[in-house]
């Protein structure tokens, strides 16, 4: 089951955590140290930080102080007592990255927080920031962990824009959150990543129907001599830059079999909190954009696609980019 975090983080639990993980206090309270004296030791921070540190990750539920629980009926409760910590389930994504489903959103969110402090600089000198080691297996836990609800609005949304369709392709499809909801509809489903990607998910989707291509994504898709009836991308336009957006538009029009239709769910640049927040996010990690209607019209457009449209997502604030590859004539 992936682990379920709140779509949005106070900004207190998130700064903490982030501090505890930078300075390496997470780590060594997760891994090594039972103790908040023996966390500071390990980590190199104040004994007195620790404590505090340490303390909050236990009143949010990341770890539980078991001498205290055994101790309860004595009623100790002044701060200190006890002191032997370990970790509880909400914190298995900091530790256990092989099942991206058990990650859940919080290492995603801190990854970005370390983009975002560095903002000042990237803005000056337009280069971002290396991606924290683990960017890859993170994004893919909080993709995981995508509510089931936006998962089947917008794979419902797609499907209605082509019913009769045998074959889907998920483009850059990542967790396979939705390429699995499409073969649960019973749609011969193709999940298409960049090698990282399927080599973390393969095993896990190809046991719920979906075949994947590994690709030197976005420039090649490795889906020459493919036919499908759909093609779906979410969320990945806005982690592009134009020219592999245009790329993604030709690949999804070329797996495409006459009449085809290729549907992408993304935050349109609107003026809506939406957009702001994936212009921030592509800001941070140096790449992509909230791109507005007009911009894909034109991809799609001179890709070959035709009756582009753009129509709201019921129940999700993302909206769905429809486009159309031409029925070819009967001779």
């Amino acid at each position: 089951m992936p682990t379920r975090d709140s779509s949005s983080h106070d900004v207190e639990e998130l700064l903490l955590l982030w501090a505890a993980r930078r300075s390496g206090l997470l780590e060594a309270i997760l891994d090594t140290a039972g103790t908040p004296r023996e966390a500071a030791a390990e980590a190199g921070v104040t004994e007195e930080a620790a404590v505090v540190v340490v303390e909050s990750l236990a009143d949010l539920g990341f770890v539980r102080d078991v001498v205290y629980e055994q101790r309860s009926s004595a009623r100790q409760t002044q701060s200190g007592d006890g002191g032997e910590y370990e970790i509880t389930n909400r914190a298995l994504g900091f530790l256990a990255k092989r099942d991206v489903r058990s990650i859940g959103r919080l290492p995603h969110a801190l990854d970005l927080l370390d983009c975002w402090t560095a903002l000042p600089e990237t803005m000056a000198t337009g280069d971002a920031p290396d991606l924290p080691a683990d960017w890859t297996r993170n994004r893919l836990g909080a993709h995981a962990a995508t509510e089931d609800a936006v998962v089947r609005a917008r794979v419902t949304a797609a499907v209605r824009e082509r019913p009769d369709a045998e074959r889907v392709v998920d483009l850059l499809g990542a967790s396979g959150a939705y390429a699995t909801e499409f073969a649960a509809r019973g749609f011969e489903t193709t999940l298409v990543d960049d090698d990282a990607c399927v080599d973390a998910v393969e095993q896990m989707v190809r046991h719920r129907g979906v075949r994947t291509v590994a690709a030197e994504v976005p420039e090649e898709f490795g889906l020459d001599d493919e036919a499908f009836g759909l093609a779906f991308a979410a969320d990945a336009t806005s982690a592009l830059d134009p020219a592999e957006n245009r790329a993604l538009c030709a690949a999804a029009f070329d797996a495409l079999e006459s009449g085809g239709v290729f549907v992408i769910v993304d935050a349109l640049r609107d003026g809506s909190p939406e957009a702001v927040a994936a212009r921030m996010r592509a800001l941070g990690v140096g790449r992509g954009d909230a791109y507005p209607e007009a911009t894909y019209r034109e991809w799609l457009t001179d890709a070959g696609f035709a009756d582009v449209a753009c129509k709201s997502v019921p129940g999700d604030r993302r909206t769905a980019v429809v486009a159309h590859r031409p029925e070819r004539a009967v001779d």
